[in-house]
């Protein structure tokens, strides 16, 4: 299976991402990728809550889905929209981080809310409160695929193992991980982590990813790390796109999974104890 990762440097104009995102869909599609992924707020990059209530929809209005999904169609390409953020429904006044997986007819296959919200002070300059602005999901997702079972998860929550083993153990044998990961902490903790949690779990994980300097309008300025990957269920990168934006082939054998956790088969082996404490 041909996979391709779009590297994006998204603004905070949801039109213009639209427009960009298209395009590179179109070309990934040429070069045979069958599915497609995207970064976290593939829609709007911003961290003005004024702004981001003034131009993000609801899921049933917004036009970055509803373009997403009739290209994927047009393609006949699986596509998984790393998330958008959309407005939510009262009483919800914060945000929604949400992806989707889409079939090739463009139906929406799944849908997931990011559970883990990126509340943190990684430098003394740069403090993010994602909970503040996003409401974060509760609950776990794994979809079929013709290509294997997917299990869906953003960002920070590459930082939670629990999650991608509970996914494995329900099947998966892909996991995605699109995100906006910050330049503070990528350079040591981005690689390490996606493979750490391919090896745990003998899954594919694919990591597409936002990178640069983005174009915000209002609010704080925004970059982001880059360096979308591609990991084996062996731990191998396959795929490391580097800083620019782009899109990013790779192929997958799906019969690796079924190898790697023949050698190691350490979701078998769980244990229940006692303690700490």
């Amino acid at each position: 299976m041909r996979a391709g990762l779009l590297q994006l440097t998204s603004s905070d104009d949801p039109h213009a991402n639209l427009a960009t995102v298209i395009d590179m869909m179109r070309n990934a599609a040429v070069d045979g990728a069958e599915f497609i992924l995207t970064p976290e707020v593939t829609n709007c990059v911003s961290n003005s809550r004024s702004h981001q209530r003034s131009v993000l929809k609801h899921q049933t209005e917004d036009p970055t889905l509803a373009g997403l999904r009739e290209e994927a169609a047009r393609l006949g390409v699986w596509l998984l929209i790393g998330s958008l953020a959309l407005k939510a429904d009262p009483p919800e006044e914060r945000f929604l981080n949400r992806s989707f997986l889409i079939t090739p007819d463009g139906e929406i296959a799944a849908q997931y809310d990011k559970l883990h919200m990126f509340d943190v002070q990684v430098t003394e300059t740069e403090t993010f409160r994602e909970s503040e602005g996003f409401a974060p999901g509760n609950r776990a997702v794994v979809t079929d695929t013709p290509f294997g079972r997917v299990g869906m998860t953003v960002c920070y929550d590459v930082r939670f193992p629990y999650l991608h083993r509970a996914l494995a153990k329900a099947g998966a044998e892909i996991l995605v991980v699109p995100a906006a990961f910050s330049p503070a902490t990528g350079p040591m903790h981005w690689e390490p982590l996606l493979r750490a949690r391919a090896i745990e779990t003998g899954c594919f994980v694919l990591a597409p990813a936002q990178t640069g300097k983005h174009k915000i309008s209002q609010g704080k300025p925004r970059t982001t790390h880059g360096h979308s990957l591609a990991v084996s269920p062996w731990g191998e990168v396959l795929l490391d796109a580097g800083d620019q934006p782009g899109e990013y082939l790779v192929d997958l054998n799906m019969g690796d999974v079924a190898k790697a956790r023949h050698k190691i088969p350490s979701l078998q082996h769980d244990r229940e104890f006692s303690g700490p404490g």
